[in-house]
């Protein structure tokens, strides 16, 4: 099947829209037409080299939701029709991760980056007009019309879904929610400081106030992030700078600091960490969900601190969720008024302005922007 779809050809590099070719599904497999694809800074990324493809060229996106057009043999579970959302990682639901409640850490996770079919690394599901594959981000690429994935990528949910709203299920939500709420375990009357309030941390606030916690700082430099933090998603303050939210945590804490920190900046230093540990009390936890160069390294933080103070530095990959019960228990809470989706969405795009989304996500005017097909 013939599709467009956006590529990366080199890194750095900027986004291309192409004509692809779309293979038909194998067994495990099924071909989707898309709906809808978040813009997610992750894929921004792999255009600047933090995050780099291991092949090239690449088609962007893993934040998406659409119809199933075609099942392959041997798939139970899809029929053409079926609304999904896609998983940006893979659920075999058989490895020990899986097994263990830890669908995020899946195995099959191994090969996301490659971008060829999990049980082939010569094999690519998309490919140029002349024959040249193309490697799929995440395994799924939801920058094209269509795309062929394994089965395991995607949840199917009710065919009443809005996908052009649920398609923020994939990662934004589950990554900002999941870390409040399963890496940051927060508690009722917890003081929380979320930075950086975009995609993902916009829903770290969400879960923050979902869990429990009596005080929200959200802090971010752009004014009218903090005030949608505020207005909207439950934020109980917002400030501009992590030394303004450090004071506040430890003004509502006789001195001790905030319960929980969690990073969802757009590009994470070692510097970020240190600012997080400084501010969490004893016994708090610093989240770390945002991504940064993958070959960065050191973090400045306190080591008697970190010792006697027992404070503890946790990683979060989609918050740490389990995307086949996770993304189906979001979407009620969506459905019950509970968990904001159509506000996050500032801006869709036509995936031939693509370059300019992400040009408005640098310039901080958007909460999630969001290409529709």
């Amino acid at each position: 099947m013939k599709s467009r779809g956006a590529i990366l050809r080199q890194v750095p590099g900027t986004w291309e829209i192409v004509d692809l070719e779309v293979d038909d599904p194998r067994p495990g497999e099924i071909r989707v037409k898309m709906v809808a694809s978040g813009l997610c800074h992750s894929d921004d990324h792999m255009s600047t080299g933090d995050l780099p493809a291991s092949v090239l060229p690449v088609c962007g996106g893993h934040e998406g939701a659409g119809i199933v057009e075609s099942v392959g043999p041997n798939t139970p579970g899809f029929v053409p029709g079926d609304k999904v959302i896609f998983s940006f990682l893979p659920a075999c639901g058989k490895c020990r991760w899986c097994s263990t409640g830890h669908q995020n850490l899946c195995d099959l996770g191994a090969f996301a980056m490659i971008g060829s079919r999990w049980d082939d690394p010569a094999s690519f599901r998309l490919k140029l007009a002349d024959g040249t594959p193309v490697a799929q981000a995440l395994g799924i690429s939801t920058f094209s019309e269509y795309t062929t994935i394994s089965a395991h990528s995607a949840v199917k949910v009710p065919e009443d879904t809005p996908l052009d709203k649920a398609v923020l299920l994939g990662c934004a939500v589950g990554t900002g929610w999941g870390s409040a709420v399963h890496s940051g375990k927060i508690s009722p009357g917890d003081t929380v400081i979320v930075m950086g309030i975009g995609g993902v941390g916009a829903n770290a606030v969400q879960g923050a106030r979902h869990a429990g916690a009596a005080k929200i700082i959200a802090v971010d430099p752009t004014p009218f992030k903090r005030h949608t933090a505020t207005a909207v998603l439950g934020a109980t303050h917002a400030v501009e700078t992590m030394d303004e939210a450090t004071d506040l945590a430890k003004s509502f804490t006789n001195g001790q600091g905030a319960d929980v920190a969690i990073i969802t900046v757009g590009v994470i230093t070692g510097d970020h960490i240190g600012q997080a540990f400084a501010a969490v009390s004893k016994l708090g936890t610093v989240v770390v969900t945002a991504l940064g160069n993958i070959a960065s390294a050191g973090i400045p933080v306190s080591i008697p601190e970190l010792t006697l103070y027992e404070k503890k530095i946790v990683g979060s990959l989609f918050g740490s969720s389990n995307p086949n019960a996770d993304i189906p228990t979001l979407l009620n809470l969506y459905r019950s008024g509970s968990l904001k989706l159509d506000e996050l969405i500032t801006t869709e795009y036509p995936l031939e302005d693509i370059t300019k989304g992400f040009e408005n996500m640098h310039a901080g005017v958007n909460i999630r922007g969001i290409v529709r097909f």
